[in-house]
């Protein structure tokens, strides 16, 4: 007999709803969050569409693990402490062995993030999955993107372009050695939301934003709402080992400055500041829009309505 909507929200995510900030999860009409004095909420959503943010048959652990991360994201890139999340999961059928492992991917985020799910909806149509995250920011601090200036030096954690590469492999346009396409596809399939590093950021960086969209396009973002350039250097960029085994360099440079879906941070430090273990690949200088000295093909990085064809 099909499972009804409320017993597959009971048997399948009933369960991870709890957290310290949490009065009162699944089961009620509303979920009831609570927040520290002096803290303010943040929140954010991310939809992940089969087809176009993911395969319909990626392993459903890996898109519950993603859809998590990239929400996730959104709170690293602001400072926020995470408190809790929604998840509206539309699925063409109610299949048990898709529910549960995709469960297990939430489970697996929750736990990893501290970021308790408190509520959602299930409907039946296309495979989509939309995630709110919850955040909580002290009164006065929030990472923004309007803060940069110039004298500023431009940091981003972690590697680029790892995601991209996976997306080039799965498509049949290279052959990295089994170690390294394993590592690169678990980079894409289950990327890690950099929570600690952005509330670690709060007081020091004067501006940030998380790597979903490509690194010129994101840093486009922090140049426009700063009026300031960014000057990027490509020979900066970091790349992990199993991305510059790649024999071709500028393609593998291409890939971290404009492929999605790394969800790193990009930030900006005044002079002085401690670089909290990222790569300085850049500057700011007065001026507008982003400078790179790279051939590019296509587009900076990706856009759901625009013509490029990066990586979603």
């Amino acid at each position: 007999m099909p499972l009804s909507e409320f017993a597959l929200i009971y048997r399948y995510f009933s369960s991870l709803g709890h957290g310290e900030s949490v009065d009162l999860s699944v089961g009620d009409d509303c979920a009831i969050l609570r927040l520290q004095p002096a803290e303010r909420l943040a929140t954010s959503v991310d939809t992940l569409v089969a087809g176009v943010h993911f395969a319909a048959d990626d392993f459903p652990e890996d898109i519950g693990f993603r859809c998590v991360s990239v929400a996730a994201s959104d709170l690293a890139a602001m400072g926020a402490r995470p408190v809790g999340m929604t998840v509206a999961l539309t699925l063409p059928e109610a299949q048990e062995f898709w529910l549960h492992s995709f469960s297990e991917g939430l489970a697996a985020a929750v736990g990893e993030y501290g970021l308790p799910l408190v509520g959602g909806d299930t409907t039946r149509g296309p495979l989509s999955i939309s995630v709110q995250v919850l955040g909580a920011l002290p009164q006065d601090q929030a990472l923004l993107r309007g803060g940069a200036r110039p004298g500023d030096a431009v940091y981003v954690s972690g590697t680029l372009g790892d995601a991209a590469a996976a997306l080039a492999f799965l498509q049949g346009e290279w052959q990295p050695q089994p170690q390294q396409g394993e590592y690169l596809l678990g980079r894409l399939h289950r990327p890690r939301a950099r929570l600690a590093l952005g509330r670690d950021l709060l007081g020091s960086a004067s501006a940030a934003i998380d790597v979903s969209d490509g690194l010129l396009a994101d840093a486009g973002h922090i140049a426009a709402a700063s009026g300031v350039c960014i000057e990027i250097d490509a020979q900066s960029l970091p790349l992990s080992s199993a991305l510059a085994a790649f024999p071709d360099r500028e393609r593998a440079l291409a890939w971290a400055a404009t492929g999605g879906d790394d969800y790193e941070l990009c930030y900006c430090l005044p002079p002085g500041e401690d670089a909290r273990g990222g790569t300085r690949i850049g500057q700011v200088r007065p001026g507008e829009g982003v400078t790179c000295a790279l051939a590019l093909d296509g587009a900076p990085g990706y856009d759901h309505f625009g013509a490029g064809d990066a990586a979603s």
